[in-house]
């Protein structure tokens, strides 16, 4: 169905006079402002179901809904998934990058939204990497895609990252658990933080660890945005920050194969994405820090 037809059976973007840009980025969505005399909305137009990525759309919509309660994301409007669209308010406002992120100043400000998105309501759904990666990985070998070398001779090697990583667990928070630069606004005053598809409750360190993977910030990046997020310096906690970093890296990695084997409707090099992760991951689990990581993240700080 053509995006204009789509909107006409929102009853609240129908029957009035709009306009329709569609904004950049999104990978398993398309996006839309849309303007009507009422306010500004993004539509959220689905590319996929997304059952395939681990993409539950209605807990999508609740956890949204959530985010929005703990005043760190968009007003949620309409959710219509027979037609696949959430409608969210448009945030003003400018979409961070990767430089922001490299910017050591900022790093507090994250750390702020993370920590307001953290102590908001629990989210519906719960959000484990470990658990994600098993789940791409049979996905990836029953369908026949494509799996980066050696990629299962670091099973071993996970199973025991996840082992050292239950000494210290503290349970799990709602977590956005997908920051990369363009989920994150900045409107001059606040950040805000937005696209949960990939929500759920999980350990905050994976949200901290995350981020840093995901934008390849320096280690000292990681430090300071752990230590803005408890407070004060925690070993442990940077240590555990950098074990699910890792672990970010190779589960997105099995992300990028899914993709770069089903989706045929968005034009993007999702191979070439996954493989930039799987050689960093890579470089971390042959290199000589990732023993006593572990032990440092076992211990009392």
């Amino acid at each position: 169905m053509a995006v204009p037809q789509v909107l006409d059976r929102i009853p609240l973007l129908s029957g009035v006079p709009r306009t329709v840009e569609e904004l950049p980025g999104g990978l398993t969505n398309h996006n839309y402002k849309v303007v009507t005399p009422d306010g500004a909305y993004v539509a959220r137009v689905w590319a996929s179901d997304g059952a395939m990525l681990a993409i539950d759309r209605d807990a999508e919509h609740a956890n949204s809904i959530a985010a929005a309660a703990a005043g760190v994301g968009a007003p949620v409007h309409a959710y219509l998934p027979e037609l696949g669209v959430l409608v969210v308010g448009f945030l003003p406002g400018r979409t961070f990058t990767e430089a922001d992120l490299r910017d050591p100043a900022n790093l507090p400000r994250v750390a702020e939204a993370c920590r307001r998105l953290h102590g908001g309501p629990r989210f519906v759904r719960d959000f484990d990497m470990f658990d994600v990666q098993q789940r791409y990985l049979e996905i990836v070998q029953s369908r026949g895609f494509r799996l980066p070398a050696k990629y299962l001779e670091f099973m071993p090697v996970v199973a025991q990252i996840r082992k050292c990583l239950e000494v210290r667990y503290e349970g799990t928070v709602p977590c956005n658990n997908d920051l990369l630069p363009g989920n994150i606004l900045d409107d001059g005053e606040r950040l805000w933080l937005i696209d949960y598809e990939y929500s759920g409750n999980n350990d905050p360190c994976f949200e901290l660890g995350n981020i840093w993977s995901e934008s390849d910030l320096p280690l000292g990046h990681l430090e300071e945005l752990v230590t803005a997020y408890y407070g004060r310096r925690l070993r442990n906690k940077i240590a555990r920050a950098r074990l699910l970093g890792l672990m970010s890296k190779y589960g997105w990695t099995l992300w990028a194969s899914i993709q770069d084997g089903a989706n045929e409707s968005i034009d993007f090099d999702f191979w070439s994405w996954g493989m930039e992760k799987y050689e960093r991951a890579v470089a971390e689990f042959t290199g000589p820090e990732l023993t006593s990581l572990m032990d440092e993240a076992a211990r009392t700080d």
